[in-house]
């Protein structure tokens, strides 16, 4: 178990630092990244305490510790691709209403030139 733990930590860690990374050089968006820093800090938590780990198990009534880190893992991710599918839900959205508008616009511009190439 101390491997999977250090391998845990090693992992947290690293995502920790390309999130930031990510945010710094604006690949991602802050209000974004959050979610992937808690999901990080949480494993790393969860790693470098086992004894925490073992209360989280022992809570959960999970014999082996190490699968109570892949349960939670699992629910953050899954709560976590549910935000996302609900932003990118409404990003679909608003792109629509604004290729709507953007139409109507066109339309409108071009009634105006015809009205005046008439005059």
């Amino acid at each position: 178990m101390d491997r999977l733990l250090t391998f845990l930590t090693a992992l947290s860690a690293v995502l920790i630092l390309l999130v930031l990374r990510s945010v710094r050089r604006a690949h991602i968006r802050v209000e974004y990244s959050v979610s992937w820093l808690l999901a990080a800090a949480t494993l790393l938590v969860l790693s470098r305490w086992p004894s925490l780990l073992e209360a989280a198990a022992r809570r959960l009534g999970i014999t082996y510790a190490p699968l109570t880190i892949l349960l939670i893992a699992g629910c953050m991710f899954l709560i976590m691709f549910y935000r996302f599918s609900v932003i990118i839900s409404r990003l679909k959205d608003d792109n629509i209403a604004l290729a709507q508008r953007v139409a109507i616009l066109e339309y409108r511009l071009e009634s105006v030139e015809k009205g005046a190439g008439q005059a």
